[in-house]
């Protein structure tokens, strides 16, 4: 005599297609008891695939077995505990070929479940728990592998060199690793090309390697890759699968978090991301090019979420952090830079730290390429390239040289048109000011009779562009870099 899931599943057989009663049908092990059939799926996935699509069918079939309609519960397996040991029957009754267990249910013959939910389980004496062996992998249309498996991570906390301007943002991201810091969410702030990335790098690195004893689960991504997952697994409508991958892992790590200014869509889904990862324990770490104060256009409940955790500021690095980050590049370029040319390049690159590197990279090719000594000469004639003294930006002369290197003048630049030529114009305007000057997005806003939330805006839409490798793109990276050349004044 077959089995009561058995008869269900003969009748779900004939009136599905074959292809979704093998994929969604077939792996799912079953009980029944007290007129309620309880399902177990081998992950998240399957089990919301099948509360959504295929509940009405597994009602009616089991309706036509039982006499009557049972409530139909649709579970996932514990992770990392396999599959639910696969039985079926009601308390007391009797089925062939298999006898009642000290609970009241009956187990089904291994040969009717199918191959990839299969699981062994080996219940103690007492009959309370069982010990299961992971099934093997069910085969679905996508894969999602291990979120810390493919992530090639390039920084590490040994090779970040610590200043005044960073050792708080450095500590906190040492104490989230060792679970020494009292907050479970860490919101590092910076402008661009000083050490954000690096850090979060770090931190996912340094799970990793400790994932021999821990196997921490830990995702990796910008908020721009968040939302352009979310919109395909909506196209594909997949979005469960999405959920379980983003909210089932141990630390989230989610950089430039304010492009999800002004999309509400995407900003419920993070809000309920982070908000699922803290109430399971898991620890968030966030970065962004603005305090978290300067944030407009977001759910208040995600700036709150922001908040709540531990906020870490990191500075552009003074002179002595410039002088060790230029001696540690040079140390993993493997080559020797003499003194006083590490001064000099300390001393006329002060803007960022990707600028420094830049520099020293340009500095190290061109003597390989020369076969030439590292000298004073040479790091002159690249410098010439970055800064030909030390100097300072004001924001007369940046919008100056913008509309010269955009070829507008000061008054379409300020114009209410949105035309693409002035837009970016206007944008890379607030990028620079921001960048080389002390005024405050509301003073910069001001200038143009903008809001606050317009320049930030207008900021994250440039650092989108210039990290792309399209023509606008590098068009609008090389007419900065140029500005940013040229266009400085000279301290008086």
């Amino acid at each position: 005599m077959i089995s009561i899931w058995g008869q269900i599943q003969n009748i779900l057989e004939k009136s599905l297609n074959p292809g979704l009663f093998k994929v969604w049908i077939s792996p799912l092990a079953a009980e029944v008891r007290d007129d309620v059939l309880r399902l177990v799926a081998p992950n998240e996935f399957v089990a919301a695939w099948v509360r959504d699509r295929l509940l009405d069918d597994i009602v009616q079939a089991a309706t036509a077995v039982l006499g009557s309609a049972p409530t139909v519960v649709v579970d996932a397996a514990p992770h990392g505990a396999g599959t639910l040991s696969p039985r079926m029957g009601r308390a007391g009754a009797s089925v062939s070929g298999t006898a009642p267990s000290a609970d009241g249910t009956q187990s089904v013959p291994a040969a009717q479940i199918s191959p990839a939910v299969q699981a062994v389980a080996v219940r103690s004496a007492s009959g309370t728990g069982a010990r299961v062996v992971q099934p093997s992998q069910l085969g679905l249309p996508l894969d999602m592998p291990a979120p810390n498996r493919a992530l090639n991570w390039r920084f590490s906390f040994d090779s970040f060199v610590v200043g005044p301007n960073n050792e708080l943002a450095y500590a906190a991201s040492r104490g989230i690793c060792r679970e020494t810091l009292s907050a479970d969410t860490l919101f590092l702030s910076s402008g661009p090309g000083l050490g954000k990335t690096h850090l979060m790098q770090a931190v996912g690195s340094a799970l990793c390697e400790a994932s021999n004893r821990a196997a921490p689960r830990v995702e990796y991504l910008t908020a721009e890759e968040f939302a352009t997952r979310l919109i395909a697994a909506l196209k594909a409508r997949e979005v469960d699968r999405f959920k379980a991958r983003y909210r089932d892992v141990d630390v989230l790590l989610l950089e430039d978090v304010h492009f999800l200014q002004g999309k509400e869509r995407m900003q419920d889904e993070v809000l309920a991301t982070v908000k699922a990862l803290k109430s399971r324990g898991s620890r968030v770490v966030l970065s962004s090019s603005f305090a978290a104060r300067d944030l407009k256009n977001l759910d208040t409940q995600l700036v709150s979420r922001f908040c709540s955790g531990f906020l870490a500021h990191i500075d552009k690095p003074g002179f002595e952090t410039r002088r060790r980050i230029l001696c540690e590049k040079a140390r993993l370029h493997q080559v020797m830079l003499p003194d006083n040319v590490t001064d000099l390049l300390a001393d006329r690159i002060r803007t960022d730290v990707r600028q420094i590197e830049s520099c020293l990279h340009n500095l190290v090719l061109k003597a390989k390429l020369l076969n030439r000594q590292i000298s004073m000469e040479m790091a002159w004639e690249v410098l010439g390239h970055y800064a030909q003294q030390e100097v300072v930006m004001d924001f007369e002369g940046i919008v100056r040289k913008v509309c010269e290197g955009f070829g507008i003048s000061p008054k379409q630049l300020n114009s209410r048109s949105r035309k693409r030529e002035y837009v970016v114009a206007r944008n890379s305007v607030f990028y620079l000011a921001r960048k080389h000057t002390d005024l405050s997005l509301k003073e910069i806003g001001d200038r143009f009779s903008r809001r606050h939330s317009t320049v930030l805006k207008g900021i994250t839409s440039i650092e989108r562009e210039m990290s792309r490798e399209t023509p606008l793109g590098r068009q609008v990276t090389n007419t900065l870099s140029l500005i940013e050349r040229n266009g400085r004044i000279t301290y008086p």
